[in-house]
């Protein structure tokens, strides 16, 4: 099994971002959807991308966001990725960004749904680089503590790598990747102290969850 990533979402400050990096984070999430919170401006974003040491990878998270503006953003901040929630394959090449379009899954009939976005992007000439599968949680958009439903996880191969979120802590993450295999996991509130404010131990201690998975 090869090592599974691991993004650090939902970063508000420069020394959290740092923290993330030189715990050996692989990603760390920017959030610039306005009812998080967990929200960033863009100006309070390049802070962040500013301090941070050079090969970790910054993902912009957008809900809502036409792809075209999402990139314009990712492009004035020199992130890697664009995180999506959004229903339909985007009308617009996200290229040179990577696109993570993000699923709320909460039974089988949602994971069919997934495997349809990524036959239709990929007819499209648009095919994403991944797919994010978080917990499904009715009016919010990820980040809620509630985990995913694992059991419908393990096996599933939408065609693309498979990233894993959805009520991650460092205590739970190592059975999440057993029962999952993803190809990378994502973890926001199960990292924090409060809101927005990660936790400097467990964001240490869920990198080395994972990596003791190898």
């Amino acid at each position: 099994m090869a090592p599974v990533r691991i993004k650090i979402c939902g970063v508000t400050t420069p020394a959290d971002a740092r923290h993330a990096a030189e715990a050996g984070a692989d990603a760390l999430g920017l959030n610039f959807y306005p009812k998080s919170p967990r929200f960033l401006t863009p100006t309070a974003a390049a802070a962040i991308v500013r301090d941070l040491p050079p090969f970790t990878a910054t993902v912009g998270v957008f809900v809502g966001t036409p792809m075209r503006q999402a990139c314009a953003v990712a492009f004035q901040l020199g992130l890697r990725a664009v995180q999506s929630y959004n229903d339909h394959p985007p009308s617009d090449d996200p290229f040179p960004f990577a696109h993570v379009p993000a699923f709320r899954v909460a039974d089988a009939t949602q994971l069919d749904a997934v495997r349809r976005f990524v036959v239709a992007a990929r007819a499209a000439g648009r095919a994403p680089s991944a797919v994010l599968i978080d917990s499904f949680v009715a009016g919010h958009m990820g980040g809620t503590g509630h985990v995913a439903p694992w059991h419908l996880l393990a096996g599933f191969d939408p065609g693309v790598p498979v990233i894993l979120a959805g009520g991650l802590t460092p205590e739970n993450v190592a059975d999440a990747v057993a029962a999952v295999r993803p190809w990378a996991v994502d973890v926001a509130s199960g990292v924090e102290s409060s809101p927005g404010v990660k936790d400097p131990d467990k964001v240490a201690r869920f990198v080395r969850a994972v990596r003791d998975c190898h």
